[in-house]
């Protein structure tokens, strides 16, 4: 106890060192809710490698690997990373020259304030609240696990640190942190591979005692069910707004690209690791175990303290990276999407820094509310995930290709998408609902579209190719040097 007692308090010592000092270093909004456009390669690749490694990683996909074993892994993972690659690489450029904020922001500079709000909320309130409750009872349970800390005391520990880190220093402080962590976060998973593999005997007897469904990269159910699960949750990361603000965050588009690459190849290595714990795990924990528990019981059972209390350290890093991220995911919309654009747009520098900070604690007070509530960590973020893709990706994909697109279209698309997703379980198909919430948007969209017109309001440009006036007016206020910066 002693060890993971001190590891974890050095820990939270630096981190809200760290938050301090940028809580009186930032002095404007850009700075707090977008790090300025102003973050190099190294501090890009870290704040994306510990991004990705939060509460889902850690906590779900060791338990997905017990459950399920190596298809999870496929299924889930290897698409996320695929999908964001493709993001990475395609459109970082055209976004980043758009000097933007949010993808609500996106959408409001194509077709209007109004059509903006639709993706703004779903961002705010149906991802970022959900999956920042995700980090808070990830880091409950392990206060619950390692320190006997009751669920509901460990709940409210958990998101008293989550809030008084993220409302200091904002997404500055986060990526700057996140390179330190993404370094503890390796550490720690590899520690726990180690252990979890020599614990169950080694690859030979893991091989040797596990089901053929649990090795097979396609699982029981084939290689279609694979693929159709991948392609309804593997889209989603073309509008996942935590990786759009290390992009807009990045110093310049090289820095975007060659770091958000880099790190996602780190990542997708790191990714496979807790599948593997998982399927070693079924060799030796007590049956009947919540998978959601078998990382923290692996971490206390089966490593000795000082190399416990690293990986105990390692979870909590992923889980506050996690937190802080998609809490300032969610404030940028409250803040920059209903504040400044639709309230205040003539709002000064400090009633915007007080307008974010609110927005941070609105985030995570509405989160601690979902995490008390909250049963199945991994069913919880996958609806998260397919409910945003069907809204969101196809009208994203018509803001950077398609000039006709209206604003009609859009929103009666992203609309219809809410209602068939939602409605179409009850229908009892079998049919997974992204398929036809994904069809009917695009559907929609472009009867809509070639039936109206374009309001005063819109800019019907294809971003892809042309850039919004944003571009121009927002890269005045950015300094000449920041510009000529060299890729590092």
């Amino acid at each position: 106890m002693a060890w993971y007692l001190t590891y974890t308090i050095a820990y939270f010592a630096v981190m809200f060192a760290i938050g301090f000092y940028y809580f009186f270093k930032v002095k404007s909004s850009d700075e707090y809710l977008i790090a300025n456009w102003n973050m190099g390669f190294w501090s890009i690749t870290g704040t994306i490698i510990s991004t990705c490694a939060g509460a889902a990683v850690f906590i779900g996909w060791v338990g997905m690997g017990y459950s399920v074993g190596i298809s999870g892994f496929v299924k889930f993972a290897l698409p996320a990373t695929i999908f964001s690659m493709i993001l990475i690489y395609f459109f970082s450029k055209p976004l980043r020259r758009q000097r933007l904020y949010t993808l609500a922001d996106l959408f409001a500079e194509r077709f209007g304030a109004r059509v903006g709000l639709i993706p703004s909320t779903f961002s705010a309130f149906v991802y970022s609240v959900p999956t920042a409750a995700l980090q808070i009872v990830g880091m409950g349970t392990l206060f619950t696990m390692v320190f006997g800390i009751p669920h509901e005391g460990a709940i409210l520990l958990s998101f008293a640190l989550i809030l008084g880190f993220t409302i200091l220093g904002g997404l500055v402080a986060t990526i700057v942190t996140d390179a330190l962590q993404s370094v503890i976060v390796i550490v720690g998973i590899v520690l726990l591979f180690f252990a979890a593999i020599r614990f169950a005997g080694g690859p030979s007897a893991i091989i040797a005692n596990s089901d053929a469904g649990h090795l097979s990269p396609f699982g029981p159910d084939g290689v279609t069910e694979v693929l159709v699960f991948a392609l309804t949750v593997g889209p989603f990361y073309l509008v996942w707004q935590s990786i759009w603000q290390r992009i807009f965050a990045s110093r310049t588009e090289g820095i975007a690209i060659r770091a958000g690459l880099t790190g996602f190849a780190i990542f997708t290595v790191i990714a496979l690791l807790p599948y593997l714990i998982g399927l070693s795990a079924v060799q030796f924990v007590p049956q009947g175990m919540r998978p959601d528990l078998i990382f923290s019981y692996l971490t206390v059972e089966l490593l000795p303290p000082a190399l416990g209390g690293i990986v105990v350290v390692g979870l909590l890093s992923a889980l506050m990276t996690g937190a802080d991220s998609f809490i300032l995911q969610g404030s940028s919309n409250l803040a920059e999407d209903l504040y400044r654009r639709l309230f205040k747009p003539q709002a000064t520098e400090a009633e915007k820094m007080r307008a974010a900070r609110l927005s941070v604690v609105i985030i995570s007070v509405l989160s601690l509310l979902v995490a008390f509530l909250m049963t199945d960590i991994i069913s919880a973020y996958q609806w998260a995930l397919r409910i945003s893709a069907t809204t969101l990706v196809i009208p994203f994909l018509a803001v950077m290709f398609w000039r006709r697109a209206t604003s009609k279209g859009c929103a009666s698309s992203m609309l219809s998408a809410i209602v068939v997703t939602v409605i179409w379980p009850l229908v009892g198909t079998g049919i997974d609902p992204v398929i036809p919430g994904m069809l009917t948007c695009l559907i929609v969209l472009v009867v809509v579209s070639t039936m109206t017109r374009h309001s005063p309001q819109e800019c019907p440009r294809a971003v892809y190719w042309e850039d919004l006036p944003t571009a121009e007016k927002r890269a005045k206020t950015v300094p000449a040097a920041e510009e000529a910066a060299a890729v590092v």
